[in-house]
Order: C-alpha cells, then sequence, then structure tokens
C-alpha cells in the first residue's frame, strides 16, 4: 500500500519534471533558484498525503511553482525589477509579476506603466499576431489550442506568436531599460 503512493510521485515526476523545470527556469535569474523551487515544489507533492485529492495535477504543480517564485522575488525585491526580462523562448515573464498584487506604490506605478505601455505596443500588431499573443500569453491558451479553435496551420500560429514577440520586445526594450536602470 505504502508503494502506491511512490509510484504517482514517480510517474508525475517523469511526466511533469521537464515542463515544469522549464517554467520555472523562463522565471527566475539562475539555475540555482529553479533548482531549489523545483525541488521544493517535489517536496511539498511528496507531503500531500491523498495525491487522488488533487483534481488537477498539473495546476496544482504549476501553482506551487508559482508561489515559490512569488516567494522568492518577496525575499530579494531589491532583484526583482532586473529579473523581469524578455525570455529567450519567446515568452514575456513579465506575466507573473503583472497579473500578481502589487505590494507596494511604487510596484503599482511600474505594474501600471508596463501594462499601459503593453497595451499601446499591442494595438500596433495585426489583430490576428495580437490575437494569438493575448491568448497564448495572458490567457494561458495553447498555441495548439488556438490553431484547433481557429482552423489554422499550428506553425501559422506560431509565426504569428513570434511577429508578435519581436515587436513587442522592440517596443518594450525603451521601457524595460528604463526600469532596469533603476
Amino acid at each position: 500500500m505504502a508503494d502506491a503512493p511512490k509510484r504517482t510521485i514517480l510517474s508525475t515526476v517523469k511526466q511533469y519534471g521537464s515542463k515544469l523545470s522549464k517554467f520555472i527556469r523562463g522565471r527566475v535569474r539562475s539555475g540555482e533558484d529553479a533548482d531549489d523551487i523545483l525541488q521544493d515544489v517535489w517536496y511539498q507533492l511528496s507531503n500531500v498525503v491523498d495525491l487522488e485529492s488533487i483534481e488537477s495535477m498539473s495546476g496544482w504543480l504549476y501553482q506551487v511553482a508559482r508561489n515559490r517564485i512569488t516567494d522568492l522575488y518577496r525575499r530579494r525585491p531589491e532583484d526583482s525589477l532586473s529579473d523581469l526580462t524578455l525570455d529567450d523562448d519567446d515568452s514575456i515573464s513579465f506575466r507573473d509579476v503583472l497579473l500578481t498584487d502589487a505590494e507596494t506604490p511604487d510596484d503599482q506605478y511600474f505594474k501600471d506603466l508596463f501594462w499601459n505601455e503593453l497595451m499601446a505596443a499591442l494595438s500596433e500588431l495585426p489583430e490576428n499576431q495580437r490575437t494569438v499573443f493575448v491568448q497564448n500569453e495572458l490567457e494561458d491558451r495553447t498555441l495548439q489550442e488556438i490553431a484547433d479553435e481557429t482552423g489554422e496551420n499550428l506553425k501559422t500560429i506560431i509565426s504569428r506568436k513570434r511577429y508578435a514577440v519581436q515587436h513587442l520586445r522592440k517596443r518594450l526594450k525603451t521601457l524595460y531599460d528604463e526600469l532596469d536602470s533603476l
């Protein structure tokens, strides 16, 4: 009977480990921080008495990871703005910070400033690129889901996302540089 949870934990690690690690690495500055957070996620999972009580394993794992990332930035508030970089894997890691509650008036100001700039930059995009970006990055829909819903080829959707990200990187670079220099 004690072997059943271990098999479930082991299969969960095998199933989600790589994707979860990539998710975390895209949101923290160092590999060491990412490894620590991933270890914390697995530790929390091992402490769950009834794994069957978790309705959505992936949702639970990613929520624990997000919470640990938030905890990391709370411990190092002086680093938080410089950690908000445009990732190389075509996703904007600003998302987690922007979608959480601001803790200080400065945080709220920067959050509002960024949202305003992001919305202005998004409005400059062609509708199809803007829609793909918003659905994928802000609504957490997969590119495959978007392709299936629109009837478009997946490569077309990927291309639209890439063009949107290139535009947004260029358009938001000045703002990022200004915030990073604070």
